[in-house]
């Protein structure tokens, strides 16, 4: 993959495929029982270009939150009763999350489900979002809104694989980048939409 040729519009051809059912199988961290136990939720993969480069935006959840403290991830969450779509989901929870606008957001397509540890079934929505931008964190919810290169987390040096005892899964961990550590169901999706660009 050569980064000049990482344009909006090839990042959205590539995403085309993932209706078009080209990439893997859908990835699940758990084994599923039943389709039923599983939850509906959603993410945005805020995708945003400076200094002559693709960053992808992430957050810290902050230390009170019942689940998953000071974890890095995407802005997102479950799905509210009448959203008939992930975009929907992943769109109101990065303004309630960051103060991010829907109509500031040019979506570009999806990655395939997740289903995670925590029984939620994810859908990850790519999007471009204008840069600079004034967001407004809800400091209940986010710790920190920062950016990591997509080229850096291309790069198979910055991360590794633990394998999970007793299961063909790995955990996918990055190094630390400017103090913050990429890891688990957030990590993961980070480089399945990497795969999809191009990069291995």
């Amino acid at each position: 993959m050569i980064a000049s040729s990482l344009t909006e519009e090839y990042i959205t051809a590539q995403l085309r495929q993932v209706g078009a059912g080209t990439p893997a199988a859908d990835y699940a961290e758990i084994e599923v029982e039943s389709e039923a136990l599983l939850r509906c939720a959603a993410v945005l993969v805020p995708l945003i270009y400076f200094e002559g480069a693709w960053h992808i935006l992430y957050t810290r959840r902050a230390e009170r939150m019942l689940s998953h403290q000071g974890q890095v991830s995407f802005p997102g969450g479950a799905c509210d009763e009448g959203e008939a779509t992930p975009e929907q989901t992943a769109l109101r929870e990065a303004q309630e999350e960051i103060g991010l606008h829907p109509e500031d957001v040019r979506l570009l397509g999806r990655l395939n489900t997740m289903i995670t540890i925590s029984s939620f079934r994810v859908t990850p929505v790519v999007g471009v979002v204008p840069w600079p931008y004034a967001f407004r964190v809800q400091n209940a919810e986010v710790a920190r809104v920062f950016t990591i290169p997509l080229l850096w987390l291309a790069d198979t040096h910055n991360r590794w694989d633990f394998p999970f005892p007793g299961r063909a899964r790995s955990l996918i961990v990055y190094h630390p980048f400017d103090g913050e550590m990429l890891w688990g169901a957030t990590a993961r999706m980070t480089v399945d939409f990497l795969a999809l660009l191009g990069f291995r």
